[in-house]
């Protein structure tokens, strides 16, 4: 039987009223190759469908949603290794020249797919940023359909480009005004995914000195659904989220996915992978087919004796928090929460 999100009593009302409105997109259906999700994901009708997500969320990053005043919002550009191409990182922070704290935001969309360009993101960077924090968000290249890096690259050029981005603001910090010691990593859905990602490998690496904490939201860590260890990957699949095909991680790089590579898909780590992480937060949603899949990592640092509190946000599907518009006051209290893990 089709999820009826009417009937869900957990929902808040202003989702179920914003949940028809991506009905329409149906389920998607397993694919042959990356090949053929790029040529679909970047077919006229695809990035007509692009193009309208702009529009829709360049309605989010107004006055209303954010206060514009106060703040100074620029753009650099720099090298990623070790390719050597060029992204995007976007900064957001108070017009002053305080030397701040840093969230180091990592805009979600699958890690194929999307821009922390979008209204939605400079809302939430704008949001971040009032609480006294330097955002930096890196335009990483996505695996499927372009951000404005421009190019494109399965796993792991994205997680390297997120690296790099990270590397450069810590050994620059007086370009952007920030405290190098007070860089927290964050992000959501795949953004969530590439934060976890960042940590293992800078844990692999032995840099984990370069952040202080990770704020993961509803992250995107498993990669292949259903699964029955994850009842709400069948329970909430539907809500939002499409999640039964193998689109989830084809995309990506399903080599990554059939090795078990945890800087892939987070969720293959084991407890020496994770050891030695700094304060790290997993914050999911109730009605998310990708919360017990966060859930689950949570207990995963617990089991390694990581510092992680756990959070789950009701009546909320995947990612609410970052569609200021819909529930403004559960917005603002994820932001609040995470600026204070940031600044404390």
């Amino acid at each position: 039987m089709a999820y009826n999100p009417d009937t869900d009593p957990r929902l808040d009302p202003r989702v179920k009223a914003l949940l028809p409105l991506f009905a329409p997109m149906g389920a998607p259906r397993d694919v042959e190759s990356r090949e053929d999700m790029i040529a679909a994901a970047n077919s006229p009708e695809a990035l007509a469908a692009a193009d309208l997500l702009r529009q829709i969320t360049d309605g989010m990053d107004t006055d209303e949603v954010v206060p514009q005043d106060g703040l100074r919002v620029s753009t650099i550009t720099i090298r990623s290794e070790p390719d050597g191409n060029q992204i995007p990182l976007q900064v957001i922070r108070p017009d002053d020249d305080r030397v701040l704290p840093c969230v180091y935001y990592i805009h979600g969309g699958g890690m194929a797919t999307m821009s922390c360009t979008l209204g939605n993101y400079r809302a939430w960077g704008k949001i971040l940023a009032h609480h006294g924090l330097v955002v930096v968000m890196p335009d990483f290249r996505n695996s499927v359909q372009p951000s404005t890096s421009g190019d494109l690259a399965p796993y792991p050029g994205g997680l390297n480009d997120c690296l790099s981005g990270l590397r450069y603001v810590h050994e620059h910090p007086s370009e952007f005004g920030v405290d190098a010691s007070q860089i927290t990593v964050a992000g959501e859905s795949g953004g969530g995914n590439l934060t976890l990602a960042v940590g293992l490998r800078l844990q692999r690496e032995g840099d984990l000195g370069l952040v202080k904490g990770f704020y993961a939201l509803c992250p995107y860590i498993a990669g292949k659904y259903p699964r029955e260890d994850l009842p709400s990957s069948i329970e909430n699949n539907g809500i939002f989220l499409e999640l039964h095909s193998n689109q989830t991680y084809m995309g990506y790089g399903p080599e990554a996915y059939e090795n078990e590579d945890p800087e892939a898909w987070p969720l293959f780590a084991a407890t020496e992978h994770v050891s030695g992480f700094p304060p790290t937060v997993i914050s999911v949603n109730e009605c998310d087919p990708l919360r017990d899949e966060g859930i689950a990592f949570y207990r995963l640092l617990l089991a390694a004796g990581v510092a992680a509190r756990g959070r789950v946000v009701l009546g909320t599907m995947h990612a609410t928090e970052l569609i200021p518009i819909v529930c403004p006051e559960i917005t603002a209290s994820t932001a609040r929460d995470l600026a204070d893990f940031a600044v404390r």
